[in-house]
């Protein structure tokens, strides 16, 4: 069994972290003259208390290098952790929200998810709204920081890319892994000062504006009202966010490339011609069928089109009109689009483009190999053969992607949950995509009406698909407890 006392001292600083961000939407709801900052306050207060006590009570004596076993219980134990303290607002603050609704509301935020069990946002202090914003902020950061430093470590399918195209001798960006993740981490702020500037010079109000890109940035979808970024009925913002979706969606390293001139990835790197080519085809093909089967205007369509593609395809489950009544085409596509998810090293869920590549290769590396049995022939990605511990770790987590939704969905039908929204659901917690299809959980809708024990069902999936799944289910195997 790993020792447990470096872990826990980590967690304590964490939460440590969470508290101190607490005291910022108190601050906003004391100067607004809101009641609210005393549950920021009284959450601050418990959560800096059992920090603090981790801190302290499990201090290593001198410097400790983690073993991957205690990496392992790290990265999913202060991800639950951290949920249970950051849902202590939605319970004692304005939304009033039981734990259970108050932890998947922490999860969605921390998970960069998206999916809301709050009504009546338009209302709500402002003190809540920051504090979801800083929680899609809290977790894009966290996932930077996780995807560059751990996961590649703990070689977890697809995370490898920061090793195999950006970190090896012959191709170095940064000599340092912490580096690496400093420069990613400053490269997101970056974007989110520019989207920030963007939004408010089209017309939003400054609050309006950092919430949204907080929640653009880190591909999170939390919105300050009900009717997400359709609220503004502005073109330009939708524009804006758009762009900012795709930025948030893309490997974030590869802006370290750019700053230095390095531009090759833009005619090299086929991961980033994926991406942007499966945006455009599917942008288009909606667009299309809006202007022929709904008589959309051309460049309403185009614009509508291209701002819900971007939205499902980077995870961010922004919405401007309830897509689920364009036609069965469009949410036909919508759902394919759940499952696919951003670039690697983004901030973006579900399965990646990276991932969809190897397979792609592997599979046409199989049919190859059909007709011509005797020939070696390797699964390429961006012209270099793959090895084969990615392979592998791709496939499994493919096939454990595939068996979650499988059992998250009959999980839900349990709840009595309909087919759309229970298949919807699934999909869209494991890729931390937001919205669903359907009258319950779709754009128009939300998760207020689930079920408590369905909430919690979404919950892990949601932790699931953020976690890249390999690094959850390791914890509930009984040889990685074993001395």
């Amino acid at each position: 069994m790993p020792a447990l006392r470096p872990v826990l001292h980590i967690i304590g600083l964490l939460l440590g972290i969470v508290a101190a961000a607490m005291t910022l939407p108190a601050l906003l709801d004391w100067a607004d003259g809101s009641d609210g900052w005393r549950a920021f306050a009284a959450s601050a207060a418990a959560t800096l208390f059992v920090g603090g006590g981790l801190m302290l009570a499990c201090q290593p004596e001198r410097r400790v290098d983690l073993t991957v076993r205690q990496t392992f219980v790290l990265t999913g134990a202060s991800w639950v952790l951290i949920c249970g303290f950051a849902a202590l607002p939605f319970v004692f603050g304005a939304s009033r929200l039981s734990y259970s609704a108050a932890y998947f509301e922490a999860m969605s935020g921390l998970t960069t998810t998206g999916s809301t069990v709050i009504v009546g946002l338009d209302r709500m202090p402002r003190g809540i709204l920051l504090w979801r914003a800083l929680l899609h902020m809290l977790g894009g950061v966290g996932i930077v920081v996780m995807a560059v430093a751990i996961l590649p470590f703990l070689r977890i399918g697809g995370m490898q890319l920061f090793r195999t195209e950006s970190s090896d001798r012959s191709d170095k960006l940064l000599p340092r892994v912490s580096q690496m993740a400093s420069a990613i981490v400053v490269v997101y702020f970056v974007l989110v000062g520019v989207c920030l500037a963007l939004l408010w010079a089209v017309g939003m109000h400054f609050f309006d504006a950092l919430c949204h890109t907080l929640a653009t940035i880190s591909t999170g979808g939390f919105s300050t009202y009900d009717a997400s970024v359709g609220q503004f009925r502005s073109p330009a913002v939708e524009v804006v966010i758009t762009v900012f979706m795709l930025l948030g969606g893309t490997t974030l390293s590869l802006f370290i490339r750019f700053a230095r001139g390095d531009f090759r990835p833009l005619r090299l790197d086929t991961q980033l011609h994926w991406y942007f080519g499966i945006f455009l085809a599917f942008s288009a093909a909606i667009a299309l069928w809006q202007v022929v089967v709904n008589g959309a205007l051309p460049l309403d369509a185009i614009r509508v089109s291209a701002f819900t593609v971007a939205s499902i395809l980077t995870t961010t489950g922004f919405a401007t009109e309830d897509y689920s009544l364009w036609g069965a085409f469009p949410v036909a596509c919508i759902f394919f689009l759940t499952f696919l998810g951003g670039m690697t090293g983004s901030t973006s869920g579900g399965i990646k483009i990276f991932r969809l590549q190897v397979f792609y290769s592997v599979a046409k590396v199989q049919i190859d190999r059909l007709m011509q049995p005797h020939r070696v022939i390797l699964p390429l990605f961006n012209g270099k053969a793959v090895a084969e511990p990615i392979v592998f770790s791709v496939l499994a987590f493919l096939t454990l992607y595939g068996m979650s939704f499988g059992l998250i969905s009959l999980g839900l039908g349990l709840f009595g949950l309909d087919l759309v929204t229970a298949l919807s659901g699934a999909a869209t917690a494991l890729g931390n995509v937001g919205p669903g299809l359907g009258e319950v959980i779709g754009p128009a809708g939300n998760f207020s009406t689930i079920p408590d024990g369905a909430l919690w069902i979404l919950s892990f999936g949601m932790l699931l698909g953020r976690l890249e799944l390999l690094t959850v289910f390791v914890l509930f195997t009984p040889a990685f407890w074993r001395d």
